[in-house]
């Protein structure tokens, strides 16, 4: 059942809305549709990764927006904000003191958010998208087998990472609820991602990453200062973490046709872990590397070649 709360249509063509989660929590719930009716009841739900929100992720401008790529090829597009993330409600531990609470919005959590959106979508097939933690969250959801998805795409998956990768968060003593992003620190992010060999702007255009962090400091993520900054729940940090020892969810148990993906100059979904997941798979489909793509590909020039991968992937299931 669909639940609304509220609905609304920017200028750029996509919709906004918030669905309950079955705690109440209030979900927003970003969406694009075909221009032309759709020969098929069919969408495809994108879920995001582990620090930025749906809209800035999937639908910064209409030009960079994997939404209006799978609107144009006839599917409805959905992107959901986690709650704590995006314009969805942030949950009160977010605003407590490290030490007194623990790291919110953990996989296991904000699965439930996923499920509410996918309920409140009204087409009969959907293909289900997570990137980077976001495959975590979707993974989590469909080894419940709680939810009915066509299939599942794990884009830059982030499974079983190396310890290196989790050496490098900073979670605190004790652990803190958020963590603060500034602008430079996203630019600086995406530049470290390309082989020293490979001069960023060649594969990245800079409007693009204006785009997407007007879209990111635009949400609720936004937190004042004098730099440009928005925070992050920790919650994820503590799932990685505890995913170097341990598979995050049970892969047997995601049974639906599978797809996975990466940009092969992904230094954080690397390919090692990537082929470890698509092997675990019990019904996957297939597995390709972008060239020339890092964590960030959605955004990047080649960004049309995972689109269409995508898609090709959801036209053959």
């Amino acid at each position: 059942m669909d639940e609304t709360v509220g609905r609304d249509a920017p200028s750029d063509g996509t919709l906004a809305r918030d669905v309950p989660a079955p705690d109440g929590t209030r979900v927003r719930l970003w969406e694009r549709r075909p221009s032309v009716p759709a020969e098929s009841e069919e969408a495809v739900l994108f879920v995001h990764g582990a620090t930025y929100p749906g809209k800035a992720v999937f639908d910064p401008a209409s030009d960079i927006s994997w939404l209006a790529h799978t609107a144009d090829r006839g599917r409805a597009a959905y992107a959901v904000d986690l709650r704590g993330y995006g314009d969805s409600e942030a949950p009160t531990a977010m605003d407590g003191e490290a030490g007194d609470v623990a790291p919110p919005c953990g996989a296991a959590t904000v699965a439930d958010d996923v499920a509410a959106a996918l309920e409140a979508i009204p087409e009969t097939r959907v293909h289900l998208v997570g990137y980077s933690w976001g495959t975590v969250v979707g993974g989590t959801l469909l080894a419940r087998n709680e939810v009915r998805v066509a299939s599942f795409t794990a884009f830059a998956p982030v499974f079983r990472p190396a310890q290196s990768l989790v050496d490098g968060f900073d979670l605190g003593d004790p652990p803190a609820p958020v963590r603060e992003v500034t602008r430079q620190d996203a630019l600086d992010r995406w530049t470290a991602q390309f082989p020293d060999h490979v001069r960023p702007f060649t594969y990245r255009d800079p409007a693009a990453f204006e785009h997407f962090w007007d879209a990111l400091h635009e949400s609720g993520q936004a937190v004042p200062a004098n730099v440009p900054t928005v925070r992050a729940p920790n919650g994820v940090l503590v799932d990685l973490r505890e995913a170097v020892e341990a598979d995050p969810y049970d892969p047997t148990r995601v049974t639906v046709p599978s797809y996975v993906v990466r940009g092969s100059f992904d230094p954080t979904a690397t390919r090692v872990d990537a082929l470890g997941l698509y092997d675990a798979l019990p019904n996957a489909r297939g597995y390709r590397e972008v060239a020339g793509g890092t964590h960030f590909l959605p955004l990047e020039k080649r960004r049309t070649d995972l689109f269409d991968a995508v898609a090709t992937f959801h036209d053959a299931v």
